[in-house]
């Protein structure tokens, strides 16, 4: 509601709300509301007799605030940026900038799949674990209102890789956990492609901070180019590593000299006492052997992404 009696300012004609109104129209709480303003974040209201009267730019300062805490900012920095836009620096550039880099980074559209439909892409029984954890992932994203019955799925090639896996035979486990795995060694390339272009590229628009509106608006304007180049330069890498690799694996199990020894075959190995007590208090007596053939598997990994990417700078001519 807006306040009482006094609808639309006589003088200003501008829509007027009590702290409670506020909270309603903007979705944040009373208490929130009034931590911003301890904050410094949001401008005091108007005193009127005994009411403190917000108007409709205390509504847009709460949204943006919304906004920005759903892109990750901190409290902090949304301070600045906002005592940067009251001292006229411009704010417009760098919520263009945020929007840039937080829409979507791929053609690719979202869509539904009914839970009928899911299990049975998933050998037709309910398994409301592999849910849970497809959910944890964010491979599907529950409905408001539909719990149970439909679900979001932000990335379909996603899902039908995985759907073509488990009809392959692999396990919806070891499906989820190699997701896991490869969320994390990806997540790796991504952040050594953000360093790189963030030194080559963007360190000329965010010497100041924040960045001037002109700045920010060239950056997003970068962005915008520079967002295909990382899909499609790991897709190109991934091809050859791919052909190399698996070229290399064929020769090997194809090979009359192969070891006869099957690789799922247990080998002992002698660790420290201290080491397998400190991994035994991490996850207990039964988890020892999975702990340490996971972390063994991902430095593994990880060394062949590095020996790569080491090969594929060796052969442009920068190690």
């Amino acid at each position: 509601m807006r306040v009482a009696g006094a609808g639309l300012s006589e003088q200003s004609a501008q829509p007027e709300y009590r702290i409670e109104d506020l909270a309603h129209h903007s979705g944040a709480t009373v208490r929130t509301i009034r931590a911003y303003q301890d904050r410094g974040l949001l401008p005091r209201p108007e005193r009127r007799g005994r009411s403190n009267v917000y108007g409709d730019a205390h509504l847009a300062r709460l949204r943006q605030i919304a906004d920005l805490l759903d892109r990750g900012y901190t409290l902090a920095s949304i301070k600045e940026l906002l005592e940067a836009w009251d001292t006229g620096r411009g704010l417009g550039g760098v919520l263009g900038l945020v929007a840039e880099v937080h829409g979507p980074w791929t053609d690719e559209e979202a869509d539904r799949i009914s839970r009928a439909e899911l299990d049975a892409r998933f050998g037709g029984t309910p398994d409301e674990e592999a849910i849970r954890e497809a959910v944890e992932l964010g491979v599907l994203e529950r409905l408001p209102g539909r719990e149970g019955e439909e679900y979001l799925v932000p990335s379909p090639q996603e899902l039908a890789v995985a759907a073509e896996l488990y009809a392959a035979g692999v396990p919806l486990a070891a499906i989820t956990g190699h997701l896991r795995e490869l969320r994390d060694q990806v997540e790796h390339i991504a952040s050594r492609f953000l360093e790189f272009t963030t030194e080559h590229v963007f360190a000329r628009y965010l010497e100041h901070r924040p960045p001037t509106d002109a700045d920010a608006a060239e950056a997003a304007t970068m962005v915008r180019r520079l967002r295909p180049l990382a899909q499609q330069t790991v897709d190109a890498e991934l091809a050859r590593a791919m052909r190399l690799l698996a070229t290399r694996h064929l020769r090997i199990h194809l090979s009359p000299d192969a070891s006869s020894v099957k690789d799922e075959e247990p080998r002992t190995v002698t660790l420290p006492g201290a080491t397998i007590r400190a991994v035994q208090d991490l996850v207990g007596a039964e988890g020892v052997a999975p702990f340490v053939t996971a972390a063994t598997e991902r430095e593994l990994n990880k060394r062949t992404l590095d020996a790569l990417a080491s090969y594929h700078d060796r052969q442009e001519g920068i190690g």
